[in-house]
């Protein structure tokens, strides 16, 4: 990364009233976490189950709660990276107010950061959450039963059926958390990307909601966005090593 580039972010960083950090994949690639869409990553080997195949067939819930709990989504054992204690950081430092993420590892979390200051629109895979009553259920009671004696997960309140907290295709973005991420946005004068192809929508309306409003906006992502050009800075490089650089 050129040193101009790293001097125009630290710059718009300390000049910032409020930053709007917003993760995808790419920060947690650092942490050895497989992409979803890339090439290699992992619905390039495994087809992704849609909710409607979760909700019509038993086939389709065994399927999806053996690849969880056999740890196919390869999330077991990844920890938060320079990335990630970047945006801990500007949280903690009160100069973000929280973080919008794309990311379903809890690794936020797991930096440092309060739950409630991470807004999840894509949902979170370490616990799940029935169907109908939204009741959450951890991961560990239903693993069990499930591996040891095939017993599909139910609701322990309604019966109902239980799913990974993630946002399966073809389930409704949670309407709440999308609203609370563009309030973030438009209260934002600096939105920063961290690793997200900005190509999955309604999340990668975010940026574009963020300029139109008047903020700066900086990208950081290891290849090229379709919003690079409206971008006031871009940097294609490693995330931890630029935003630590970047705070030091």
């Amino acid at each position: 990364m050129a040193e101009d580039a790293q001097a125009q972010l630290r710059a718009l960083i300390a000049a910032a009233r409020r930053i709007v950090p917003f993760t995808g994949a790419g920060i947690s690639t650092e942490s050895g976490i497989p992409d979803f869409r890339s090439p290699g990553g992992v619905w390039t080997k495994m087809k992704p189950i849609t909710l409607q195949e979760f909700v019509a067939s038993e086939e389709m819930r065994r399927e999806s709660w053996r690849r969880r709990f056999q740890s196919e989504d390869g999330l077991t054992g990844a920890k938060p990276n320079a990335g990630h204690l970047a945006v801990r950081d500007l949280v903690a430092s009160g100069r973000a107010r929280c973080v919008i993420t794309q990311n379903i590892d809890n690794l936020h979390q797991d930096s440092g950061i309060a739950g409630e200051s991470v807004i999840e629109i894509h949902g979170n895979a370490t616990y799940a959450k029935c169907l109908e009553c939204a009741e959450r259920h951890e991961l560990a009671p239903l693993s069990g039963p499930f591996i040891e004696h095939g017993v599909l997960p139910a609701c322990r309140a309604c019966g109902g059926l239980v799913k990974v907290a993630t946002i399966s295709f073809g389930q409704a973005m949670p309407e709440d958390l999308m609203a609370r991420a563009k309030m973030e946005t438009l209260a934002g004068d600096l939105f920063i990307v961290l690793g997200s192809s900005l190509t999955v929508y309604p999340a990668a309306s975010l940026p574009l909601l963020a300029k139109r409003n008047g903020a700066r906006l900086v990208i950081i992502n290891r290849d090229p966005t379709e919003q690079d050009e409206i971008a006031d800075l871009v940097i294609h490089d490693s995330i931890g090593k630029v935003m630590a650089a970047a705070l030091a």
